[in-house]
């Protein structure tokens, strides 16, 4: 099954956080770079797109995944949709941070 994927404005506001966390701390490269292969990982659920850990509990549909132990990506597959909801980084309260989006 493919499907399309789509990014919510959160997850792309979460991509550029990333980036803004590691630029100063790693350099413009290494920021890039990084959130390139985030979403490059993101754009790969379009094969086996219900991958990941259901948490119906926070969100009905709601599934998450690990990526490389440095973030965790919130998605929702709805047919051949699928919205990428938010990119966690490292250390975040993923379950509370979920709660708080409303599900509209």
């Amino acid at each position: 099954m493919s499907v399309r994927i789509g990014f919510s404005r959160q997850a792309i506001a979460d991509l550029q956080s990333i980036y803004d966390y590691i630029e100063p701390r790693g350099g413009e490269r290494i920021a890039r770079d990084y959130v390139a292969r985030l979403y490059a990982y993101c754009l790969d659920f379009q094969v086996f797109p219900e991958r990941g850990v259901r948490r119906d509990d926070l969100r009905p549909g709601l599934r998450l995944i690990g990526y490389r132990r440095q973030a965790t990506i919130a998605f929702a597959v709805l047919g051949h949709d699928m919205t990428i909801l938010r990119v966690f980084r490292r250390g975040r309260d993923v379950e509370a941070l979920m709660r708080e989006i409303d599900p509209t």
